[in-house]
């Protein structure tokens, strides 16, 4: 059944004439006409009986006219439903403890009015990440995702750098160091559990390793960040790399230093992916956040070769 025809009829029923109902659709008499005997063929009953003073249903349009507003009302409701703002922003922030979901938390702080949802897809990588995107699972994600694999339909953004710090134990040789070079740390063990092979961060620690001569590793169970926490404050030589955004909570007693690098400046780059075109106006005033209010990003900056400058 042809909407704008039901619609019409609506119209014409309301106003009587049809005259007025072509100028509230803004559309011709002729088309009017046309469209409510298309109408009247298709369900096979006479809608309208056209008197000199103008049109009014007929019994059997009388039947249909309350059904052909509930169909109109299901789908402007419909429409509304998935209208650009009508419903919370879905965004992937990978991690609460890391810097997208401090990034994400301070733009709804500034704008408490908002309507968002901050999830984690924290066991997807990249790739799979910006599928869900496509798919529409969610609107927007954070991830470090190389130019060439973004798939077709998606924009990427490059939008959040964090820059790494070194975060030691008191006793660590490195603990009362101000800041420290990446090449500093070659020699020291630096130990990040949890680190699956085939994830972006996996090839972002891979890539630093090998443009600094650093040994990281993820061997050994991960029992969390506290016991990892716990691990730092009872070594001399272990070491782990967080970012300087990133949220993390230890006693007092372990007396943990985090250290800025510097020399070049590391930075694990957030690149925002989302859907090419979306207009929610939520992801427009996020962005643009991130733009121009977001951390400065140093100026000795060291990313990986694969991620888009």
């Amino acid at each position: 059944m042809d909407v704008e025809a039901l619609r019409t009829f609506v119209a014409v029923a309301e106003t009587g004439q049809f005259q007025a109902a072509a100028d509230k659709l803004g559309i011709s008499q002729q088309a009017v006409s046309k469209r409510i005997a298309a109408l009247e063929r298709h369900i096979e009953v006479t809608l309208l009986v056209r008197t000199s003073r103008g049109s009014r249903p007929s019994l059997d349009g009388q039947v249909f006219l309350p059904h052909a507003k509930k169909v109109l009302a299901a789908l402007e409701q419909a429409e509304q439903a998935v209208r650009p703002g009508s419903r919370p922003l879905r965004v992937d922030v990978l991690n609460r403890r890391i810097s997208p979901a401090q990034a994400v938390y301070r733009f709804y702080r500034s704008h408490p009015e908002t309507d968002l949802d901050a999830v984690t897809l924290s066991k997807q990588n990249a790739a799979q990440a910006a599928q869900a995107v496509l798919e529409g699972t969610v609107d927007a994600s954070f991830r470090a995702l190389p130019a060439d694999q973004v798939p077709a339909g998606i924009s990427a953004e490059r939008l959040l750098d964090a820059p790494l710090e070194f975060l030691v134990g008191p006793d660590h040789p490195l603990a009362d160091a101000p800041w420290v070079s990446p090449a500093d740390l070659a020699g020291h063990r630096i130990w990040i559990p949890g680190i699956r092979p085939g994830t972006e961060w996996a090839a972002f620690y891979q890539a630093l390793s090998e443009a600094f001569g650093l040994s990281i590793d993820a061997l050994g169970p991960n029992f969390g960040d506290e016991a990892l926490m716990d691990a730092l404050a009872d070594s001399d030589s272990l070491a782990t790399l967080v970012g300087s955004g990133d949220r993390y909570l230890w006693p007092q007693t372990h007396d943990l230093r985090r250290i800025p690098l510097h020399d070049p400046t590391p930075v694990y780059p957030h690149v925002l992916l989302f859907r090419s075109g979306d207009r929610h106006p939520v992801l427009t005033a996020l962005r643009e956040q991130l733009r121009t209010a977001g951390p400065r990003t140093p100026h000795d900056v060291w990313a990986p070769d694969w991620v888009d400058r």
